[in-house]
């Protein structure tokens, strides 16, 4: 049974129509980068896999049950969206990092949030800075490392490298490609063509709303 499934989804909003009849399966364990030009559908693609928003026609398939069916918070512990402009809360960095843990009223691992800390080049010190304070990619770390704390079935990744450097790119490319190889499913949407290519083993392609290619890369 495929992990995913989109039957014959579009997507309307304001009278225009974004996305138009796509079908596309993913597998457990798939990495499959998401290429197209702006206003193709690319992010709008990862939110229907999120639920985040609704088909307005055909339907979404999660571990073969629709998911329309699925309890939205439940759904949300197994599928993680990370957005271009990653989405901090509270005043600092532990309030982010703790807040999976209450969601799911859970005791906090401080030791699993200072080791994910320490893959991503950041000390225990910065559990008390101030949000505010952080550099952008420090803020796309920390969004992933809160994303991480429960590792996801499948992880939706919008241009989430697209405005950091080449270190801090570096950093998250290969804690993403870690999580592949333990079986999460990366759904990555990049313009870079280089990194569309470089761990991915299907390359989707949008234009227009509809999926023009759906490639084997390795």
């Amino acid at each position: 049974m495929e992990q995913l499934t989109f039957r014959d989804v579009s997507y309307r909003q304001g009278g225009k129509e974004i996305l138009k009849g796509v079908s596309a399966q993913f597998s457990a364990g798939d990495f499959v980068s998401i290429v197209g030009p702006s206003g193709s559908g690319k992010s709008t693609f990862l939110r229907l896999c999120c639920h985040l928003i609704s088909p307005t026609e055909g339907k979404i398939f999660f571990h073969g049950k629709d998911m329309l069916q699925e309890d939205p918070i439940g759904l949300r512990k197994k599928i993680s969206y990370c957005f271009q402009e990653p989405i901090l809360w509270g005043n600092t960095v532990e309030d982010n990092v703790a807040f999976p843990y209450r969601v799911r009223d859970r005791k906090i691992d401080r030791e699993k949030i200072v080791s994910l800390f320490a893959r991503f080049h950041l000390d225990e010190s910065y559990l008390s800075h101030e949000v505010k304070g952080l550099s952008g990619g420090e803020k796309q770390r920390i969004s992933l490392i809160r994303t991480l704390l429960f590792e996801p079935e499948i992880l939706l990744l919008d241009e989430v490298t697209s405005a950091l450097d080449a270190e801090n790119t570096e950093l998250i490319e290969k804690e993403i490609l870690r999580l592949n190889r333990k079986g999460v499913t990366v759904l990555w949407v990049t313009h870079n063509a280089a990194q569309s290519r470089k761990y991915a083993d299907r390359l989707l392609t949008l234009e227009n709303g509809r999926i023009q290619s759906l490639e084997e890369i390795k």
